[in-house]
């Protein structure tokens, strides 16, 4: 699994973004959390889930700390389905592809340092 590579699990996303903030290896972390890399890396991939108490105190481990708020439901993104629903399929397909190269270009950016 690659550095950029979208993490299976949201608790695995968390880890590994805090980890690369932290500049830290999964040794690192798991020395400052108290566990083997090896967990760290079954829950990197998710073959592993952590419980939130171990989730807070990886995150913790790493400098970092979880803040969870109730928010109310945004349906943007379903209201941007339903109008690409309505137009033609060529013209959805060119504005599809088109969002597709601004994400490829913005991760390139990321991955560039830019």
């Amino acid at each position: 699994m690659g550095k950029y590579d979208v993490a299976p699990t949201l608790a695995a996303g968390l880890i590994r973004l805090a980890r690369a903030k932290a500049g830290m290896t999964q040794a690192e972390l798991g020395e400052n959390a108290g566990v083997d890399q090896q967990v760290i890396s079954a829950y990197e991939t998710g073959r592993r889930e952590p419980t939130m108490p171990t989730l807070t105190r990886l995150l913790a481990a790493a400098g970092f700390e979880m803040r969870i708020q109730l928010a109310p439901v945004d349906d943007h993104d379903d209201s941007i389905l339903e109008y690409l629903d309505t137009l033609p399929l060529d013209v959805r397909a060119a504005v599809e592809e088109s969002a597709r190269a601004r994400v490829d270009q913005a991760r390139l950016r990321r991955v560039r340092g830019a």
